[in-house]
């Protein structure tokens, strides 16, 4: 996933978490950061997330700045740190709706979750081209050398990255319904 939407991404999946855990949530009268559900967020956040963007800033670093920024000129410790923000996104958002999820809150849920889905969606929109290209920074703004994602090696990287984020997903979901039962 490109770097600038990590972020936004981890925290929409932050509100799904607490959505999907507000049954525990509402038996636990303590401090959401106490809960299971606040736990298995914070792991997915760092073993999920977190290495799915870290694969794209290590390897596939133009493409991960959208071609925006030549990945080289980059600083090994900003691609770090953003990483490490789009992990710490997944917690923020599930304590972020915390407290609406205990509520039944949907609305406030829904909002709060589909900002931050809809400015990926639409970005996605927005870089399409860029997003479907496998290219250097020299490449994609010379026009030249560059192949579809769909012929490279990053495109099986997103594929399988894809596949690792929504098997994370969907162990986070079943587990937090076992729990609710």
């Amino acid at each position: 996933m490109p770097i600038p939407f990590a972020p936004l991404l981890g925290f929409a999946l932050g509100v799904a978490f607490a959505w999907t855990a507000r049954r525990e949530l509402v038996r636990h009268d303590g401090a959401v950061w106490a809960t299971r559900a606040f736990a298995m967020a914070t792991l997915f956040g760092l073993l999920v997330l977190a290495p799915a963007a870290g694969y794209f800033a290590a390897f596939h670093g133009d493409w991960a700045y959208l071609y925006l920024v030549a990945w080289r000129r980059v600083p090994s410790a900003l691609d770090l740190a953003l990483v490490l923000v789009s992990a710490a996104c997944v917690p923020v958002g599930f304590m972020a709706a915390a407290p609406w999820s205990r509520a039944r809150r949907m609305p406030h849920i829904a909002i709060l979750g589909g900002v931050p889905a809809g400015i990926v969606a639409i970005a996605t929109l927005a870089f399409a081209r860029r997003i479907a290209t496998s290219a250097t920074f020299a490449q994609f703004h010379g026009r030249f050398g560059g192949e579809s994602i769909l012929d490279s090696t990053l495109g099986r990287g997103v594929l399988l990255m894809a596949l690792v984020v929504g098997l994370g997903v969907v162990a986070f979901v079943r587990d937090a319904r076992r729990d609710a039962d």
